[in-house]
C-alpha cells in the first residue's frame, strides 16, 4: 500500500488520479464561453466569430502554450487555432474561432508545456550572459531536431535543417549562431509546429450555430388590417385591409431594403371587453379591437381572422413576401381574450380568482380587461402539446420565425421545452423574445434557447449610456442573447422621438442599423409619426394597437415626408458591409463632445482584405455640433501615426483621417457620418 506521502498514481491527460483531483496538468480553468454551467450551449452563428478564452498557467516558470479546436456537428475536428495572451490580464488567452455549418458543435482547449518557447526565452537571456552557451544551444539542436521529424514541407525542413547546424557550428560566435535560431521566418515555422509536452485537454464545451438569418435582419412590423385599409370620406368609417391588400405593400418594405416583414396577431379577435380607440373602455360597434385579445366565436391562435382573409390569402401573402426577399415573423402572443376557445374547452388553463371570476391579465395598477393569462401550473402537459400544435400549425403555412410577446410572463422551462422540440425537428425556426424586464430573466430567455432579444435599446439615449450598453451586448452577454435593436415599437414611442424632430429619427436608425447586426423599425416611423396619446407617454396617439390606421404612403412619397430613401440606405449599407452584419466586433473610440458617439465595426474578407466602417454619430438632434474625435488605431490594425481615407456614405464626401480628426455635424443636414475606411498606400 502507498504511503499517504508519495503521490498519486499516473494516469489519465492529466498525469494525476486521485479522488477529488479535477484540475489538469496544465491548469486550464475559467473557460468561456460557458453558458449555465455547460448545461446550455453557448450561441454561435455560421460565418461569425466567436472568442474562446481561458486561464491557463502552470507552476514554475516554463512557457506554455494553447489552441482551441472546434468539433463540427458531423464530429470532424477542424484544425487547431492557437490562443494568444491578452496584453493586460496575466494567463488570459484567447482565440477566435468561427464555424462553418448549422448544428451543435463543441470546441476543446488544449494547453501544453512550450519546450520551444522556454528554450527561446532562457537563450535569449542566458546566451548574451555567457551562462551555459554550449549547453543552451546543444538543448535547442535536440528541440530542432524533434521538430524536423515531423515536418513535411521541403521548405520548412530546410529552414530548421539550417538553424540545426547554425546551433552546432561552434566556429561561429555565439551571437550569430544565435541569431540564426531566432530568425523570424524560423520562429513563424516553430509556431506552426509546436511540441506539445505534458498535453492537458479540457471540453468538451457546446455551442451551436444557427443560420444567419438568427444572427443577422433588418425587420419591418406592419399591422396587416391597416395596410390597404381605406375611409369614407364622408362617413369616415373605416373598412380593414387585408392579406391581399397588405402584399401590395411588400414590394415598399422590400425596396427599403428590409428581409423580415413582422406581423402582429393575425386571429380572430374578442368582443367581449373589447378595447376602444387608445385603449378605452367603451368601444363603438366598428371599433377592432386589439390583435393581441386573441380568441372569439371565429376561432383562436389556429385561426384567421375574417377581415383578413383565408389561410389561403395568408399562404398567398407568405409566398408573395419569398418572392421579395422577405422573411414573415409571426407573432406568437400565448394569451386569450375571454370568448377564446380555450376559454370554454379548458377552464383549468387559467386562474381562477376567490369570487369563482377568471383572472385578467394585470400589471398594477394597469389591468387588461380583453385578456386571460394562461396559467401553466393547472395543466402544463395541456397547454404545452397544444401550443406546440399551433406553432407547428404556422411552420407548416410557411413561418419560419415568431416574435414571442411577453416570454417572461411564462415558465422558462416550458420555452426550453418547447424551443427544444422545435430545434429537434426544425433547427432553422427562429424565436425573438419581446422581454422588456428584469436583466436576469432576459438573459436566461436567451441562455434556453430563444434566438433573439429585444433590448432596452429604446431607452438608451446618452453617450455614455448607449456605449456601455454596446459592450454589454457585444462582449458580456453575447453568448446568451443576441440583440434586436428596434427604434420603435406599437408600444413604445420615446419622448426623444416625441420632441426630437426629424433628425432624432435618423439618429436612432442610423445608430440601430449601424450597431446592431439585427434592427427593427414599426410601421409609421418612416413617416416620423411622433405624437403620443398624452405628456410623459410612450403610447402612440390613436395607437393601431385599437383602430385601424390609414396612412397616405404615397401622399408623403409626393412631398417629401418620408424617411424611406434614408432607410434603404442604412439596409444598402449593412448589406454592402460585412462588418456590420457581425456583433462581437465593435469598438468604442472617443470624441470631446459628450453628444458625439464613435464606434467602429470590423470584419476580415475571404480575399485576405478587411472591411472597417467608422460610425460618427450627433445624439443631439436640435443643434450643430463640432469637436475632434479620437480613434483607437492600434485596435483598427493600425499604428499610432497611420493615415487612411474614409467615404461618407451619405454626403458622398471623402477625406483623409489619422488618430485625430475634426467632425461637425447639423442634424438639420445630416445627424451622422458613416464612413467606409481605405488604406492608403
Amino acid at each position: 500500500m502507498a504511503s499517504a506521502l508519495e503521490p498519486p498514481a499516473c494516469a489519465g491527460g492529466s498525469g494525476f488520479a486521485s479522488v477529488g483531483v479535477m484540475v489538469g496538468r496544465i491548469p486550464v480553468m475559467d473557460v468561456k464561453p460557458l453558458v449555465d454551467l455547460g448545461r446550455h450551449p453557448a450561441k454561435a452563428t455560421v460565418g461569425e466569430p466567436f472568442p474562446v478564452s481561458a486561464t491557463i498557467f502552470r507552476e514554475g516558470h516554463d512557457q506554455l502554450g494553447a489552441d482551441v479546436v472546434l468539433i463540427g456537428p458531423d464530429g470532424v475536428r477542424h484544425p487547431p487555432v492557437r490562443m494568444e495572451r491578452d496584453p493586460h490580464v496575466p494567463d488570459l488567452l484567447a482565440a477566435w474561432v468561427t464555424p462553418d455549418a448549422e448544428g451543435a458543435w463543441t470546441f476543446e482547449v488544449q494547453a501544453w508545456s512550450d519546450p520551444l518557447s522556454t528554450w527561446e526565452h532562457d537563450a535569449g537571456l542566458k546566451i548574451p550572459a555567457d551562462v551555459d552557451v554550449e549547453l543552451m544551444f546543444t538543448e535547442g539542436r535536440l528541440l530542432l531536431e524533434r521538430v524536423a521529424e515531423g515536418l513535411e514541407s521541403p521548405a520548412e525542413l530546410k529552414l530548421v535543417n539550417g538553424a540545426i547546424d547554425a546551433a552546432a557550428d561552434t566556429g561561429r560566435p555565439a551571437g550569430a549562431r544565435l541569431a540564426a535560431l531566432q530568425d523570424p521566418e524560423l520562429v513563424e515555422v516553430l509556431q506552426a509546429n509546436p511540441l506539445r509536452e505534458l498535453l492537458t485537454v479540457e471540453g468538451p464545451y457546446r455551442v451551436y450555430a444557427e443560420r444567419t438569418r438568427a444572427l443577422f435582419g433588418s425587420w419591418y412590423e406592419f399591422f396587416p388590417r391597416s395596410e390597404g385599409s381605406t375611409m369614407d370620406p364622408e362617413t369616415h368609417k373605416v373598412t380593414s385591409g387585408n392579406f391581399r391588400t397588405a402584399a401590395k405593400r411588400l414590394d415598399a418594405v422590400a425596396e427599403m431594403g428590409f428581409d423580415v416583414i413582422y406581423l402582429p396577431p393575425i386571429h380572430p379577435i374578442g368582443e367581449v371587453n373589447r378595447k376602444g380607440p387608445n385603449n378605452t373602455l367603451n368601444p363603438g360597434p366598428d371599433d377592432p379591437g386589439s390583435p393581441w385579445a386573441i380568441g372569439s366565436r371565429d376561432g383562436g391562435h389556429d385561426a384567421i381572422h375574417p377581415d383578413l382573409g383565408t389561410f389561403e390569402d395568408f399562404d398567398a401573402f407568405v409566398a408573395r413576401a419569398g418572392e421579395l426577399g422577405l422573411e414573415v415573423a409571426l407573432d406568437l402572443a400565448l394569451q386569450c381574450a375571454p370568448d377564446h376557445p380555450w376559454v370554454t374547452k379548458h377552464p383549468e388553463w387559467f386562474t381562477t380568482r376567490a369570487d369563482g371570476t377568471i383572472a385578467y391579465a394585470e400589471n398594477p395598477p394597469k389591468k387588461y380587461q380583453d385578456i386571460y393569462p394562461l396559467n401553466f401550473d393547472n395543466d402544463p402537459k395541456g397547454i404545452s402539446k397544444e401550443i406546440l400544435r399551433v406553432v407547428k400549425l404556422w411552420m407548416k403555412h410557411g413561418v419560419r420565425i415568431f416574435r414571442v410577446d411577453n416570454p417572461h410572463t411564462k415558465p422558462v422551462a416550458f420555452w426550453e421545452w418547447l424551443l427544444g422540440e422545435v430545434r429537434r425537428t426544425d433547427p432553422d425556426v427562429i424565436f425573438l423574445a419581446e422581454a422588456f424586464t428584469r436583466p436576469a430573466m432576459m438573459r436566461a430567455l436567451g441562455a434556453i434557447g430563444f434566438q433573439q432579444s429585444y433590448t432596452y435599446f429604446t431607452w438608451r439615449t446618452a453617450r455614455g449610456e448607449i456605449e456601455d450598453y454596446l459592450r454589454e451586448l457585444s462582449r458580456e452577454t453575447d453568448h446568451m442573447m443576441r440583440p434586436n435593436f428596434f427604434v420603435n415599437t406599437p408600444d413604445i414611442l420615446h419622448a426623444y422621438l416625441q420632441y426630437g424632430g426629424p433628425a432624432a429619427f435618423k439618429v436612432r436608425a442610423t445608430l440601430a442599423a449601424t450597431s446592431s447586426p439585427s434592427w427593427g423599425v414599426y410601421s409609421g416611423f418612416e413617416l416620423f409619426e411622433h405624437v403620443a396619446v398624452k405628456p410623459g407617454s410612450e403610447e402612440y396617439l390613436d395607437s393601431e394597437k385599437y383602430q385601424i390606421r390609414v396612412r397616405d404612403w404615397q401622399g408623403a412619397t409626393a412631398e417629401g415626408r418620408t424617411l424611406a430613401p434614408y432607410l434603404r440606405r442604412l439596409n444598402e449599407l449593412r448589406r454592402d458591409h460585412p462588418a456590420l452584419q457581425l456583433l462581437r466586433n465593435i469598438t468604442i473610440h472617443s470624441s470631446d463632445d459628450d453628444n458625439i458617439l464613435v464606434y467602429s465595426k470590423q470584419a476580415d474578407l475571404p480575399n485576405g482584405e478587411r472591411d472597417l466602417v467608422i460610425v460618427v454619430i450627433n445624439l443631439d438632434p436640435h443643434a450643430a455640433r463640432e469637436t475632434m474625435v479620437h480613434l483607437d488605431l492600434p485596435a483598427l490594425g493600425m499604428d499610432w501615426h497611420d493615415s487612411f481615407l474614409v467615404h461618407d456614405a451619405f454626403t458622398d464626401q471623402t477625406w483623409t483621417w489619422g488618430q485625430h480628426n475634426y467632425v461637425r455635424l447639423d442634424p438639420g443636414h445630416e445627424p451622422a457620418h458613416v464612413l467606409a475606411v481605405r488604406r492608403l498606400g
